[in-house]
């Protein structure tokens, strides 16, 4: 699955000249944790609840603009990319939302909310799928065979390299949707 298949859009952005104080009405009246800050049409930045909230040191007389708290250079996505991959950086860099760019110009964001929708609307079959469908790329295909229920991945390998089965694995667990997986060796059948 791929970012432009769960993206929000159209997306609400703010440009740095806007006031902190406007940036925060937008992102409690959406329900929103992040904006995408952009100018002349091109990501330049991204705002979230967290950079509104600590404005501390700030004299009192001059009124906070987005272009003082936004943090950047920001991480972004292209349409093509892959909600595993996607999930992966959001975990390891910790941070809720990612602007989709096109070129320069921002196309929608993808939010952990989307990927947990994403991951909502899996079915098992679907699920199965998608992880014979790696597994075909990682090897033969008749070497795995693939089952999913509950969201929980069971792979029987044909094979006997224990290498390849653990990472056969843990790109199953990778899939959006998979909570848990099973890889065990099997022999082939006699007949």
């Amino acid at each position: 699955m791929k970012a432009r298949e769960v993206m929000s859009y159209p997306v609400i952005t703010v440009t740095p000249m806007t006031t902190a104080v406007d940036a925060a009405r937008l992102l409690y009246s959406h329900r929103f944790t992040a904006l995408p800050v952009v100018e002349d049409d091109r990501l330049v930045g991204i705002v979230t609840e967290a950079d509104l909230i600590d404005d501390s040191g700030r004299p009192d007389a001059s009124p906070l603009l987005v272009r003082d708290v936004m943090s950047t250079p920001v991480e972004s996505l292209t349409p093509a990319a892959d909600l595993a991959a996607i999930a992966r950086i959001m975990l390891a860099v910790r941070i809720r939302c990612l602007p989709v760019v096109d070129g320069l110009r921002v196309v929608g964001v993808v939010t952990r909310r989307d990927l947990l929708r994403a991951g909502l609307s899996h079915t098992d079959q679907g699920l199965a799928d998608e992880i014979g469908r790696q597994l075909a790329e990682l090897d033969t295909p008749n070497r795995w065979r693939v089952s999913v229920e509950a969201g929980v991945a069971d792979i029987e390998d044909y094979g006997n390299d224990r290498r390849m089965r653990d990472r056969a694995a843990q790109l199953a667990s990778e899939v959006p949707g998979v909570v848990q997986v099973h890889a065990r060796h099997q022999t082939p059948d006699p007949f």
